[in-house]
């Protein structure tokens, strides 16, 4: 994958892979593109975010979690990514192309029947489901964010906003209060701290709602009189809605977290499991299904878009891992074995002795001399993760971290310059 992003002006190609089309939208931070592969010949919408504005607006936390939780999930009720690249003024990231617009604009017309809210429902808990089960939550589920296909299958987008598990502070609970006021959960308006898989229930009953009726289900005259109606609970399901489906509503829009209902219930609620006239999505909860991405194309994205010299993102992932770990990462061109080789030497000519594995994969350096807290230990693991491109990640094993710190800067960086990867032109 090339880093070099440069898109020619004549043909408005994308590193000579992507032939840009017309522009299907744009945001604050964004432009989206219909793109073709030139060698594939298939169609992927591409993101282009400018560097410049989301570095000026502190938006780098954004950019973070949208690519670390696509990066996550991979389900076929989920917008697809399937490569990020950078340069030093944009980020691209081309992504499954989702034909059939928002559901928001289908729902603008009035409310759909019932058995097709059903199957959009069943759909997006599917999604959602998966996300908690990876310690994702969205925390902006609203129908502008979800995209229809073709064939009409539910396509979950823009996790912009969402959180981690590793989010949660000592308490358990998420306190970021963020979210669409139509669609938010009264606990996360209450500052006191929330489950963020309980929020995205209610938000997710929000959708199911407005599927059925055709409008919100509390509305007042300005935010401030919908937070209190939000607040209590207050709202009253039409006429038209079947019993079961009042019933399921009901439990989904509990102001009470504690007595909202959970996934595990959802699924096993009458309405919910109603049978369809039309095709209902066989792969619902089947999760395991839905681990067997294709991990190279992920992994050469990450590592790459993590050492772009004009776009470094490398401290915006694990911060707090990365931080303990001390990890450096970088990447070459050169074999595992000249890597391999390289480091070596280096051993060799500062008295360490070398510990290494058959396959060339990882290396282990420990220093004879005794430091403050005993022998440095410097571990090395070598991840080939393209056929012309070798992934190396360096950190403290053992010893104290000022003097690991000192051998990264003094030693190891010096001996590696020649054979470490740089994008050119940048």
């Amino acid at each position: 994958m090339v880093m070099e992003s440069t898109i020619d002006g004549n043909h408005g190609v994308l590193h000579g892979k992507y032939e840009l089309g017309k522009q299907l939208g744009h945001g604050t931070f964004a432009k989206v593109y219909h793109a073709r592969n030139v060698l594939t010949g298939s169609h992927v919408a591409m993101k282009i975010v400018g560097k410049e504005k989301v570095i000026k607006a502190g938006m780098m936390e954004q950019i973070k979690r949208e690519i670390s939780v696509m990066k996550m999930v991979c389900h076929p009720n989920i917008v697809e990514l399937h490569e990020v690249m950078a340069s030093k003024t944009r980020v691209y990231f081309a992504m499954e192309l989702v034909k059939g617009g928002e559901l928001f604009n289908k729902i603008a017309k009035g409310k759909v029947r019932e058995d097709i809210a059903r199957s959009y429902f069943q759909q997006l808990i599917s999604a959602v489901d998966f996300c908690h089960s990876r310690g994702v939550y969205h925390r902006d589920l609203k129908p502008e964010n979800l995209l229809l296909d073709e064939d009409g299958n539910l396509k979950v987008t823009d996790f912009g906003l969402s959180a981690f598990s590793d989010h949660l502070r000592q308490d358990g609970l998420l306190h970021t209060t963020c979210g669409t006021p139509a669609y938010v959960a009264p606990e996360v308006i209450g500052k006191k701290g929330y489950d963020g898989a309980k929020a995205d229930i209610w938000s997710c009953g929000v959708i199911l709602y407005v599927l059925l009726a055709g409008f919100l289900p509390f509305q007042a005259e300005n935010v401030v009189a919908m937070y209190r109606k939000i607040y209590r609970g207050d709202f009253r399901c039409p006429p038209w809605f079947s019993s079961d489906a009042r019933k399921l509503i009901t439990k989904l829009l509990d102001p009470n977290p504690d007595l909202r209902l959970p996934i595990s219930k959802i699924i096993e609620s009458a309405w919910f499991k109603k049978e369809n006239p039309s095709k209902t999505p066989s792969f619902l909860y089947e999760n395991d299904v839905f681990t067997k991405c294709d991990e190279t194309e992920t992994l050469n994205a990450f590592h790459i878009i993590s050492l772009s010299e004009g776009f470094d993102l490398s401290p915006l992932f694990e911060e707090k891992k990365r931080e303990e770990k001390k990890e450096i990462r970088f990447a070459t061109t050169k074999t595992a074995s000249t890597v391999v080789a390289k480091l070596e030497s280096l051993a060799k000519g500062l008295k360490f002795s070398v510990k290494k594995n058959g396959d060339q994969s990882s290396l282990r350096l420990h220093g004879d001399e005794i430091g403050r807290k005993g022998r440095l230990g410097i571990a090395a693991e070598i991840k080939t993760v393209a056929a012309s491109l070798v992934v190396v990640e360096v950190m403290k094993s053992s010893g104290d971290t000022f003097e690991y710190d000192r051998f990264c800067s003094k030693e190891l960086r010096p001996a590696l310059k020649d054979i470490v990867w740089t994008s050119s032109g940048e």
